[in-house]
């Protein structure tokens, strides 16, 4: 059938396509000319071309047949399937990116949409509770969570004892006790108790919501590698675009040369169309869109995994970064050691009673925040109070703070000095507790039997803390911290892994060593000041080599900045996650060798993502350029490259989907040992 000189079936193409091609196709047109305009070129500059190509192509054949008569083949369903296909495949990119941000999703929902407020009167009692939005909640407000509820936000328990899981956000599958004083964190599971809590933190100063942060911006950041696939995708669409007229021309002339038969270029009406189709197809299936998505899915896909195994990533360079560490670098106190410094011995090398000995050393260390301070305070509470006090846990804090108050005494020009100790002054007398450089540089003779016995306990892994009042050696206090129950096969798995680790801290020589030969570590750095940790840092940096600082994120914070890989252990804090690369959510060490482990796996995958996309331009465009067709007869209509170069996109981004299924190395995995 015809109207006027068209045929109906040829003008209802042209309206269909057009509506194809310039209203669903619209976004390339406008995605190619902001390319162009700085500059730039990207594959919606390929698919314009292509496909506006085929378009312009159809429509003057279209109008030629009209007004002579003869109708040459119009290839309008190509335009519109190319666009078709290249859609098609960015929405399935867009389900398959979705699931990498599922880490994201169930971190969002972990935080509860409600929260039980408990109302007082006006003598301050409680009187009753209120149901009101978790939004709401305020800093210092008390919450009641009931067994089988979530922590509706950051806050300190004030009544109430229970287990909490804490899995969701730490990883740490063993519920953990929680009784008075201890901290709860927002999103955590409530188990068996109720608990009455006080907020510290609500919004965006939870831990939840800084881990959301940060998971959010690990994702949109790139890598370095990332920059290398720009710069390829960049210069690669020109080349394309020369194959693409070179392919043209090379078909066009050897038909218009009689190189080959006729009988090739037949189903197409003559050569132009022919080499036309070639050209076109080279186009449309060369895909720097799979280059481009090689490393941003992986990095995605990673971090959110890094994420549900308590491991948070703060961006894909830092991840690049960790698959080539050579040192790690530890700090004993708190990393290597549980930080749950004790006392266990008290001597005195004067006349002084033991018990006026350590009210005058607590009084000291009051004022001091360091945890070796907080041990020498509570051996001193307890040597005074113990049996005195009554049961309860809040009657005991109470009594605590009203005792401390009217025991210790006045301490004056208090003054911390890092890497040695303190000193002040109590009853118009100067005081000293510290180590031995503290002692010696203020001219305090230590007496020989003193140095004996502070040589035996350092040689049992003991850190021996030093007292001069008034000019005079007075005594010494012996302190032990634990080991970790893995520091020493984590010290092992890293060896496995070809990872040298280092232990830097500012104790005495003795003790490091004693620690580190317990572990495993034979590089030790002793007596290192806070400041000294990253000149040891630089120094190993000095040969090219990747070094890795493992610490607690504060008074480490200068090394964790020097490092090129800064892990925060056991941290949620704001000061770590502004120094470190890492936040490693779990007080465990096994999270530095899956920090690690993950960064290998997943460059290694990023790898095979840019194997796939190459390979498949280096397969793709000669097939479509038309190399088998003089012995095959294969030709690839444009139409089937819109599609395979749709799919190589979509292929990649299944690739990195694979790392969701990453499990962390098992510890008996990485030491090869077999457990019977």
């Amino acid at each position: 059938m015809h109207l006027g000189p068209f045929r109906i079936g040829d003008l209802l193409k042209w309206i269909l396509v057009s509506m194809v091609q310039f209203v669903v196709g619209k976004r390339f047109y406008v995605a190619a000319y902001r390319a162009l305009r700085h500059g730039s070129t990207n594959m919606d500059v390929l698919v314009v071309i292509g496909t506006t190509a085929s378009y312009v192509y159809s429509v003057c054949a279209l109008l030629y047949g009209a007004f002579t008569g003869f109708h040459p083949p119009i290839y309008f369903e190509t335009s519109a399937m190319i666009i078709t296909f290249v859609l098609f495949g960015k929405y399935l990119e867009v389900l398959a990116k979705g699931k990498t941000s599922d880490a994201i999703k169930k971190l969002v929902e972990l935080a509860p949409a409600t929260a039980l407020l408990l109302l007082k009167d006006k003598e301050g009692k409680y009187s009753g509770e209120k149901e009101i939005d978790a939004s709401l909640v305020q800093p210092g407000d008390a919450l009641k969570v009931l067994p089988g509820s979530k922590v509706p936000a950051d806050g300190v328990v004030i009544w109430g004892t229970s287990h909490v899981n804490e899995s969701m956000v730490t990883g740490e599958s063993v519920p953990i006790s929680k009784e008075v004083s201890s901290p709860v964190i927002g999103g955590t599971m409530n188990l068996h108790g109720v608990l009455h809590i006080q907020a510290t933190k609500v919004g965006s100063g939870t831990v939840l919501s800084q881990i959301i942060s940060l998971v959010e911006t690990a994702q949109m950041s790139k890598a370095p590698i990332q920059k290398f696939a720009d710069y390829v995708a960049s210069i690669f669409v020109p080349i394309v675009i020369t194959l693409s007229l070179l392919t043209f021309l090379a078909w066009f002339l050897c038909g218009w040369l009689g190189a080959y038969p006729n009988s090739w270029s037949a189903e197409s009406s003559n050569c132009f169309v022919f080499s036309l189709m070639f050209s076109i197809s080279v186009v449309v299936i060369a895909c720097p869109c799979a280059l481009g998505l090689a490393t941003p899915t992986a990095v995605m896909v990673a971090t959110g995994v890094g994420a549900n195994h308590g491991v948070l990533v703060k961006g894909g360079d830092a991840l690049e970064r960790a698959q080539n560490v050579k040192y790690v670098i530890f700090d004993k106190t708190g990393t290597l050691t549980q930080g749950k410094a004790t006392v266990t011995t008290a001597k005195i090398f004067s006349g002084m009673d033991l018990g006026d000995f350590l009210t005058l050393v607590a009084s000291a260390e009051a004022s001091s925040e360091h945890p070796l301070a907080k041990a020498i305070l509570d051996y001193a509470f307890h040597f005074h109070f113990f049996g005195k006090l009554p049961s309860a846990k809040d009657s005991i804090k109470k009594r605590r703070e009203k005792i401390l108050s009217q025991w210790l005494l006045e301490a004056t020009d208090f003054s911390a000095l890092p890497g040695k100790g303190i000193q002040c002054w109590i009853n118009g007398k100067k005081i000293l507790v510290g180590n031995r450089a503290l002692i010696t540089e203020n001219g305090v003779n230590i007496p020989d039997e003193a140095e004996h016995f502070l040589v035996d306990m350092e040689l049992s892994a003991k850190t021996g803390i030093l007292v001069a009042y008034d000019g005079g050696f007075i005594g010494l206090i012996g302190i032990t911290d634990p080991l970790k129950r893995e520091a020493a096969v984590v010290v092992q798995g890293l060896k496995k892994m070809g990872v040298h680790p280092v232990m830097v801290t500012g104790d005495n020589w003795r003790t490091a060593q004693a620690v580190a030969k317990e572990v495993g570590i034979d590089d030790v750095r002793a007596e290192i000041m806070p400041a000294g940790k990253a000149d040891v840092i630089r120094l190993l940096q000095k040969d090219g080599s990747v070094v890795a600082m493992v610490g607690d994120g504060i008074n480490d914070s200068p090394a964790l900045a020097a490092a090129d890989v800064g892990m925060a252990i056991g941290a949620g804090t704001d000061i770590a996650i502004e120094a470190a690369d890492y936040v490693l959510v779990r007080n465990n060490l096994e999270d530095v060798i899956t920090a690690i482990d993950l960064s290998r796996k997943t460059f290694s995958r990023i790898r095979w993502n840019y194997f796939f996309a190459m390979a498949y331009n280096v397969v793709a465009i000669p097939v479509a350029a038309g190399v088998l067709f003089p012995f095959t007869g294969l030709q690839m209509p444009p139409w089937l490259a819109g599609a395979c170069m749709a799919f190589s996109s979509v292929s990649v981004v299944c690739s990195s989907l694979l790392l969701r299924r990453y499990r962390k190395p098992r510890l008996t995995t990485v030491l090869q040992i077999t457990v019977e």
